[in-house]
This record gives structure tokens, sequence and C-alpha cells, in this order.
């Protein structure tokens, strides 16, 4: 039943993130398309923004209940058809649900139900961290909350914490844990990284240009 468990680990996570708060909650709410407004990213920050609060905060809860149930479903589908624990780290399974989050960042920004234009899977990523490791979930957090209060920059918060996160999986699941599966993981970290520092390229053109817009600022 391994092949099924595989077929799971890619798809399901993939069709959950695809499902896109951001798009649906300002659809309801104004009729308009997000990827339209302010930025014309489909995620959170855009979401507050050009929403406001209460639909910014439906789009939080949400990205967050699909990356969360992304790599716990596949870690059930292991569990129940395979008899493995891809949480244990003994189990050298532990990428099965870094792949997991990894698919379910890929659908957060590229959904197959809106034409493969999503946002850029931040959310969805740090969410499925806490899962995989509440302590990288908590440095990355820790870092993020930092350098937002200090420049008030999203984005530049969103890209030194994406590019911490391999860094973090590296020390923890090869020196803490002696995960077997640990430079797997590494590399799932550091890809997954990489494609969210590439999602910001115009944010950081913008940072380099001092065009950024900051935390509290609206966009129209």
């Amino acid at each position: 039943m391994m092949w099924l468990c595989f077929i799971i680990m890619l798809a399901l996570p993939y069709l959950l993130g695809g499902i896109n708060t951001s798009i649906i909650v300002t659809k309801i709410h104004t009729g308009k398309d997000i990827r339209t407004m302010g930025s014309g990213n489909a995620g959170l920050t855009n979401t507050l923004r050009t929403q406001g609060k209460a639909a910014a905060g439906i789009v939080l809860l949400g990205d967050v209940a699909k990356a969360v149930a992304s790599v716990l479903l596949v870690r059930l589908a292991f569990f129940l058809l395979a008899g493995i624990n891809t949480g244990d780290p003994a189990s050298g399974m532990t990428w099965a649900e870094y792949i997991a989050g990894f698919m379910c960042m890929v659908g957060h920004i590229f959904p197959i139900y809106y034409g493969f234009k999503g946002g850029k899977g931040v959310l969805s990523a740090v969410s499925a961290i806490f899962v995989l490791d509440w302590r990288t979930g908590l440095i990355l957090m820790a870092v993020f909350i930092t350098i937002v209060a200090i420049t008030r920059y999203v984005s530049l918060g969103s890209c030194i914490s994406s590019a911490l996160f391999c860094v973090c999986t590296l020390f923890l699941s090869r020196f803490a844990d002696n995960d077997p599966a640990w430079l797997i993981n590494f590399f799932i970290a550091a890809f997954m990284g990489a494609l969210v520092i590439f999602m910001h390229r115009g944010n950081i053109h913008r940072l380099l240009t001092h065009t950024e817009k900051k935390l509290g600022e609206k966009s129209t």
C-alpha cells in the first residue's frame, strides 16, 4: 500500500493547498478578484490591506487549517495504510511529511482551481513547519516578528525566515533528533525557502528601491 501513500502524499496536500481563502473571501466580500487588487497577491497581507482585519482573520484560519491538515492527513495515511509513523524520526520517513508541507505550499502558489495563480506560500509554509517541528516554527516565528517589529516590512521578515528554515532543519533534524532523513529534510526545507524567496522577487526589488509598503499601509 506504499504506492497509495505516496499518491496521497503528493496529491492531497496540493489539492488542499489550492483552496485559496483569500480569493474566496474577497470574491464573497466585494465580488472582485483579489489578484487584481493591491499588490495582486492572493495572500494574507494583501487581504489585510485591501479587505480589512475581519477578512484577513478568515484567511489566516483557512491557510493555517489547510497546511496543518495536509501534514496530519499524510501522517494518518502512512500509519493506517502502511503502519509507519512518519512523525517519529526513528522511522526514517519524516521526509514524507516535509514533502506534504511542500506540496501544500505549491498548491497555494500554483492552484489548479484558479489558473495556477495564487499567493506566495508564506503562511501555508510556516503552518506546516509548526507541525513538522514546533521548535523550528518557534525560532522562525521569533525571527519574523523581530524583523517586522523593527522594520515593519513583512516581506523582509518572510524572506529572512525562509532562508533560515533549512539551517534550523539541519541542526535540529541532524544533531538534536539524529533523524536518518535529515539530509532529505534539509534539501526539501532549502527548496521551500528558496521558492518563498523567489515568489517575493518583486518585493525584494521594491525593498532595494525603497518603494515597498510597510505593515499598516493601505493598498487600493
